[in-house]
């Protein structure tokens, strides 16, 4: 239950202001809302199963404890991403032959593509033993994050501030990330240590979540 529960949680916070999350909205405006729904989860589940197999078989082959580590660093990394933020690109301007569905799915399963909740299935499965438990909690998470999406984009998107949505989930994957390490680093390390490495880690977060905001507000 621990792994799909973590697995659940990582995922709906990358996909809060995610690329993928984005094409939900969009696609919502242009088709049924319980059709975007299942496309998003037949995208997700084909799109995660590669995944979770992949971070199965890469746990074998690295030790655990470096698996550990590079998993509570790239949750950090997964906040800042969700800082910078996601554009379309136009994805949701393709037009297909085929239904909405279908239409959908394949675009959805396309933008998935190395994006930062795939990413963070590769590490879930690295971290966690049960592949069917990550697979279960990470589609479930990408289904309940794009119906968010759907509802924020279709009614509220007026009333909740994107730039809200976006920061407290980058706030919150970050955290995690931090504490990750402090799980890692407790039962092996002095106090003084653990400390010292968790503060230079959180300034370093710190310092590039400036300067990315900083060039997001440029860019924007």
């Amino acid at each position: 239950m621990t792994t799909f529960i973590a697995s659940f949680l990582f995922v709906v916070l990358a996909e809060m202001g995610d690329k993928t999350q984005l094409l939900a909205m969009a696609f919502a405006t242009k088709y049924n809302a319980a059709k975007v729904l299942l496309a998003v989860f037949i995208a997700t589940i084909v799109n995660h199963a590669f995944a979770v197999l992949a971070g199965h078989y890469l746990a074998r082959l690295i030790p655990m404890d470096i698996v550990a580590v590079a998993a509570s660093l790239s949750f950090i990394f997964f906040g800042l991403w969700t800082i910078r933020g996601d554009k379309l690109d136009g994805e949701d301007k393709k037009e297909s032959k085929f239904g909405p569905v279908i239409t959908v799915a394949i675009a959805f399963f396309l933008a998935e593509m190395g994006d930062k909740t795939q990413l963070a299935t590769v590490s879930l499965a690295a971290k966690y033993s049960s592949m069917s438990l990550v697979l279960l909690g990470t589609t479930i998470g990408m289904v309940v994050a794009d119906g968010i999406g759907i509802i924020v984009g279709i009614v509220l998107r007026k009333h909740i501030p994107e730039r809200a949505i976006k920061w407290g989930s980058a706030i919150l994957f970050m955290l995690f990330g931090l504490h990750g390490v402090y799980e890692y680093m407790e039962v092996r390390y002095s106090f003084s240590i653990v400390f010292s490495t968790l503060g230079v880690i959180a300034l370093i977060s710190a310092f590039l979540t400036y300067v990315i905001s900083r060039r997001s507000q440029i860019s924007d």
